[in-house]
């Protein structure tokens, strides 16, 4: 079973589990958070989103439904997003096994709870060394994810079996960049300029180009789209690295960790969250180029247009430099190399 907000309900259903719905905080709550946190300085970001939305808002509006299920189904391990409280809560005093599962690099994930802590305490005094010691999964290497947890175990995802994508460019053969922001972006009213700023970086290079945007981002407040750059509110993620040359991404972990996995280098434009963080990695193991758009100076900022022309040339770096490619291939091996998900959440259970 799949506990969470609505908006998981279609996309986990189409995957054949079985959903349960809990709360949420309402859209005019939240929606003001989300737009400070491009732009607010780093610590009051983490306060806003780990304490106040995380820990308090999202962790509130979680708690009743998964009260319920929990009484009625009794799992045997709850396996929990580490931003998602709620299951904590429950799951520690009821004395289910539990296990957390890494969204983001370890030290990150670390401080948030640190951040979120305040929010946490109120549940239960000593809730947040409990949820510090439970076994955190994570399928990002140990080369870039050093972890201060004390039960780390990582894993790999089992391989599938990747769709060649469509002809959207009309029989070309030019390299393949794939180009995504995620899908919180497509929330932000700062959206419509970072997608301008990357086609306007692409639409010259001689390149295939998939732009991904999301599905609650209007595509009317595009200008006029590129020859070789193709449009989709979502593709299926691994499809589409199965040919990628490049990836370009704001450094989100989905998207970087999953590039990383397949072996793709990356050109990263980091904008809010963790997106920092992951983009220094990146560049620290040689794998990618990361733009200083958003942290240089200690300033935060969204993509502007003064990124589009350093964000074409690191396209074209990345591109024409094997080292990058040779790099990913390395953390690609490594990453490989971890136990299936299968075999590790077998592991946990017969604990």
């Amino acid at each position: 079973m799949v506990a969470g907000p609505p908006a998981i309900a279609s996309m986990v259903e189409q995957m054949g589990f079985r959903v349960a719905v809990c709360g949420e905080p309402p859209e005019d709550v939240v929606g003001p958070i989300r737009e400070r946190l491009p732009t607010a300085p780093a610590a009051e970001a983490s306060v806003l989103g780990n304490r106040e939305l995380f820990g308090r808002l999202a962790t509130a509006a979680m708690l009743p439904g998964l009260e319920r299920i929990v009484a009625g189904w009794g799992p045997d391990l709850v396996v929990r997003d580490p931003c998602e409280y709620a299951s904590a809560v429950i799951g520690h005093r009821e004395h289910i096994a539990m296990a957390q599962v890494a969204i983001g690099l370890a030290d990150v994930e670390w401080g948030s709870i640190e951040v979120a802590s305040a929010a946490l305490e109120v549940h239960r005094s000593g809730l947040t060394d409990e949820v510090r010691l439970t076994p955190y999964v994570t399928r990002f290497p140990a080369s870039l994810d050093s972890s201060p947890f004390p039960d780390t175990r990582r894993y790999r995802e089992t391989p599938g079996y990747p769709m060649p994508l469509p002809d959207w460019w009309d029989g070309s053969t030019a390299p393949l960049l794939y180009v995504s922001f995620g899908t919180v972006l497509g929330h932000m009213s700062m959206a419509a300029t970072a997608y301008r700023v990357a086609l306007a970086a692409v639409g010259e290079l001689d390149a295939r180009v998939l732009l991904t945007v999301g599905r609650r981002f209007d595509l009317d407040q595009l200008d006029a789209i590129p020859h070789n750059v193709h449009v989709e509110p979502w593709v299926n993620q691994p499809d589409v690295l199965a040919e990628a040359d490049v990836v370009v991404c704001h450094g989100g972990s989905g998207t970087t960790f999953g590039a990383l996995a397949a072996g793709v280098p990356l050109v990263i434009a980091p904008m809010f969250a963790d997106q920092f963080a992951n983009g220094a990695k990146v560049a620290a193991s040689g794998a990618g180029v990361t733009l200083g758009s958003g942290a240089a100076g200690g300033r935060r900022r969204p993509l502007s247009w003064a990124d589009g022309s350093p964000l074409a040339q690191a396209i074209e770096t990345v591109r024409r430099d094997r080292s990058y490619r040779l790099a990913a291939h390395q953390i690609a091996t490594e990453m490989a190399s971890a136990p299936t998900i299968d075999e590790l959440l077998m592991d946990l259970l017969a604990q």
